[in-house]
């Protein structure tokens, strides 16, 4: 056995640990669309009436800009 062979084992090791893990996460979960929350209507709410500019875009609602700390890095 030569010195090297530790760190390659010790590799292998971590990679076959790795691909157990992968393998075993990757069941979780199922294929399909989400489950609606307890108790959610089947009814579609429609959305109340966009505006839009003369280009098509949508215009921002009506009313005071609230805003964040963050919005220095905007201004």
């Amino acid at each position: 056995m030569s010195r090297s062979d530790p760190p390659v084992l010790r590799a292998a090791f971590m990679g076959a640990l790795a691909l157990v893990l992968g393998l075993a996460l990757s069941g979780c979960g199922r294929r399909g669309p989400m489950d609606a929350p307890p108790g959610a209507s089947s009814v579609v709410e429609q959305p109340a009436e966009i505006q839009v500019d003369p280009q098509g875009r949508p215009l921002a609602p009506a009313g005071q800009k609230r805003r964040l700390p963050i919005d220095w890095l905007l201004d």
